[in-house]
């Protein structure tokens, strides 16, 4: 049920949003290069994830943030080569038929530090480490840099997604570890089909790679789709927002093929509500609000679909829900799906994060993608720069 425009906001609120994002996301960011999800939530706080620090590190490259983007690429190959012994163990184990328990897996966040954590957490996920290929391969076509720096990491990285692609796992919003999930196995693909585009790889690994790439697609096509549109796991017909990143920016579906105006469709229809959007119909996380990264990955798809004025709400609506007139929290409590859960999840963690250094990096990708703002030329832009130069 996609809503009107938000009239009261103009393209000076936006830029002046998209400014503080930046600065809030340098100044946030480690000297090791780790992008803290949120600086103050009691749950998130001291933690990197791989799926948000890679779409940050995208929004900030497509910002021009060049040494930001690459500090965090950093920081993960680091996370990888330090643990390059366990990963060419359960991968080897899994080939000789014996696959690891789902906790000697890598996690899905480490500390800033790049340590595991301690917290017990949701840990088995495997779109960020696919979402990290595709954000790489999109930054070094953008800027024209080298990869090589990054090549053991990369090379970790494809031996283990190719090897448990079709492995049950959390997903995005790490629920529902029994399920396939669309959403994951697409990041998957999106980040093997870009390092293998990129050249990047030994002959052999590249075969692995593209092979399993045709593998996702297929499975995707006979078990992900219902009703013309891309579903939130394998035999399911819910639809999930999340879909909509398989769209733009990671173009796994053409955003103006049947499919993928399909998928647009249904999370316009399901799941929207006055431009805000909710993760999935039986969201119940912190009562089940709307997520502004979510309204902005609709923007983008809107976008690449072509249809720029829809994309331009949902921005407009994004930056209407910015607290302070800059804070971009990681959902706001307006159309609960169930509300009665609101009051227990702040019990437990305190009121939901606020600000997501996730939902800035949308917000700036969607405005640059609309064109409401322009890469940052440092040279002519007076912006400062943080104590790591950046």
């Amino acid at each position: 049920m996609p809503g009107s425009t938000v009239t009261s906001i103009g393209d000076a609120t936006v830029r002046s949003i998209v400014r503080a994002s930046t600065e809030l996301i340098l100044e946030q960011q480690t000297s090791g290069g780790a992008y803290p999800a949120s600086p103050s939530f009691s749950a998130y706080a001291g933690y990197c994830w791989f799926r948000d620090g890679s779409f940050i590190a995208d929004a900030m490259s497509a910002a021009g943030h060049i040494e930001s983007a690459e500090l965090f690429f950093d920081w993960c190959s680091k996370v990888l080569t330090s643990r390059s012994g366990k990963i060419r163990y359960i991968v080897a184990e899994s080939l000789a038929g014996r696959p690891s328990a789902d906790e000697q897996m890598l996690p899905t966040r480490f500390t800033v530090e790049g340590d595991d954590g301690n917290d017990e957490w949701w840990d088995f996920q495997l779109d960020g480490y696919g979402t990290w290929l595709w954000a790489l391969a999109e930054h070094s076509v953008r800027h024209g840099r080298s990869m090589e720096r990054w090549a053991e990491a990369i090379a970790l990285t494809v031996d283990y997604l190719t090897c448990f692609w079709d492995r049950p796992c959390y997903d995005w919003w790490e629920e529902a570890a029994q399920q396939v999930h669309v959403s994951t196995l697409g990041c998957i693909s999106s980040g093997l089909a870009s390092i293998v585009a990129s050249g990047n790889l030994e002959e052999a690994r590249a075969r692995r790679a593209t092979k399993t790439v045709k593998l996702i697609r297929r499975r995707v096509q006979n078990d992900g789709v219902r009703n013309g549109h891309l579903t939130k796991w394998l035999g399911t017909e819910a639809v999930d927002a999340s879909l909509l990143a398989l769209i733009a920016p990671m173009n796994f579906f053409e955003p103006v093929s049947p499919l993928g105006k399909g998928t647009i469709s249904a999370v316009e229809e399901q799941l929207t509500v006055r431009n805000g959007v909710h993760r999935y119909l039986a969201d119940s996380y912190y009562g089940g609000g709307q997520w502004p990264l979510l309204s902005c990955f609709l923007g983008l798809a809107q976008e690449a679909a072509g249809n720029r004025s829809r994309a331009r709400e949902l921005l407009l609506w994004a930056a209407s829900v910015a607290r302070d007139g800059t804070e971009l929290p990681e959902q706001v409590e307006d159309n609960l799906l169930d509300a009665e859960y609101l009051q227990p999840w702040i019990d437990r963690w305190g009121p939901s994060a606020s600000p997501l250094l996730w939902s800035h990096a949308m917000f700036i990708r969607l405005a640059i993608a609309l064109e409401t703002v322009h890469p940052i030329d440092r040279s002519e832009s007076g912006l400062q720069t943080n104590e790591k130069g950046l």
